[in-house]
């Protein structure tokens, strides 16, 4: 009995100690298992974000390659490269995915050069036909990339001109090739550079040309042009360059003219009907001031927008007030502009481009979200209860085209 329970314990003995062995074989073997499992999961893991960069990077390249390609045809010169240029970065735009278009970025470029809507690109006429004739009236622009602006504001001026002179086949040219390079690259549109439009007034075999600028002022596009045109100017029996919008500059910052009277006249009583006053007193009494914001210019001719603010002094326009973007004249940087209207205790701004169209600057510079825009400067001052964007250029308005269809008139004779 003894010996029996002496090997019954023995035996036992045995088998716990071999079904702990085998426990420790189990617990190694999951163990094991486990860790494998992690090792493949990390290294899963560090391949899916390989693969995540290596496709990150990839759209990066294309989109990097894209805003090269916006830069190259971002330029004031057209090459015998500039079709294909356009041609091949539109088309490569158009083969990014929304992701890659989003990460767009180079000197110039970005994902509006080509994505921003501004418009029915259809609806414009370049007005670049041969079978001209022998009298050209060539309308010059520095031309917009918006293209409701171009319809509206220079199409309405080549319009109305086109009206006034049945007889004359009007004609269009911008001064702006990066303008033109980006109507052509992403609408497809086509429209002549001054020197495009008079070597097509030479082979049509055009005898009397008369160019009428679009321009404000005798400024540095205007110089620009008079001696583009000289150059060609052999080729034709009579050459006439008309009066830019705001005529003859005059001697100093109080010389005004009928030019400006008119369109001083013309731009306050558009914006106070845009702001649904009757009159421009009565936006005086709401507390409500017009600012107009030009470009602005280191030329000489700066001084015509400091005699277009002494024009609204003279007529007694108390709330109408002359900025611009570059703030030459110093009198007309935003912050002066700003100071201006504080002063004169006005409490409710308009602001509205001096501009003939309503195209980047007045999108961006002036109604812009970012904090340098006027809109947000004027804000940002805490000197103001509202302030409104009027974004329509002044091509669209009507006793302005009469204006160029004076100048125009003037110029035939």
């Amino acid at each position: 009995m003894k010996k029996r329970n002496l090997y019954t314990a023995a035996m036992l003995t045995l088998a716990l100690s071999a079904g702990a062995a085998a426990g420790c074989g189990s617990a190694s073997k999951t163990a094991a298992t486990t860790a494998a499992a992690t090792t493949a999961a990390e290294t899963a893991a560090e391949s899916t974000a390989e693969e995540s960069s290596a496709a990150v990077s990839a759209d990066q390249e294309a989109a990097d390659k894209v805003a090269a390609m916006i830069d190259a045809i971002y330029v004031q010169e057209r090459t015998e490269d500039t079709d294909r240029q356009c041609e091949e970065a539109k088309k490569a735009w158009d083969a990014l995915t929304d992701a890659q278009k989003e990460l767009v970025s180079g000197e110039e470029a970005d994902p509006d050069y080509f994505g921003r809507d501004t418009g029915d690109a259809s609806k414009d006429d370049a007005l670049n036909a041969d079978g001209i004739g022998e009298k050209e009236l060539l309308v010059v622009s520095f031309g917009t990339s918006f293209n409701d602006s171009r319809v509206d504001d220079i199409g309405g001026i080549e319009k109305a001109l086109q009206k006034a002179n049945p007889d004359w086949s009007v004609r269009r040219a911008f001064t702006a090739q990066i303008i033109i390079n980006h109507i052509q690259a992403r609408d497809g549109e086509k429209i002549d550079n001054v020197e495009q439009a008079l070597e097509r007034a030479e082979k049509n075999g055009v005898k009397q040309l008369v160019v009428q600028p679009t321009h404000l002022m005798h400024g540095a596009e205007y110089d620009e042009l008079c001696e583009a045109i000289e150059k060609h100017k052999a080729s034709f029996e009579s050459v006439k360059i008309a009066e830019p919008l705001l005529g003859e500059v005059g001697e100093n910052e109080q010389a005004v003219n009928d030019d400006k009277e008119a369109v001083a006249k013309a731009i306050t009583a558009e914006a106070v009907k845009t702001a649904g006053f009757d009159k421009l007193e009565d936006a005086e009494k709401d507390g409500t001031a017009f600012v107009f914001m030009g470009h602005g210019t280191s030329h000489k001719a700066a001084v015509s927008y400091s005699q277009m603010q002494a024009q609204m002094e003279s007529l007694g326009y108390k709330n109408v007030f002359i900025g611009t973007v570059e703030g030459k004249p110093e009198t007309t940087s935003c912050e002066s502009v700003i100071e201006a209207v504080k002063k004169a205790g006005f409490k409710k701004v308009v602001l509205r481009p001096l501009m003939v169209v309503a195209g980047d600057h007045a999108n961006n510079d002036m109604a812009g979200d970012d904090e340098d825009s006027w809109k947000s400067q004027f804000t940002a001052s805490g000197a103001f209860e509202k302030i409104d964007c009027q974004i329509d250029g002044l091509g669209g308005i009507a006793d302005i085209e009469k204006i160029y269809v004076e100048h125009t008139k003037n110029a035939i004779g």
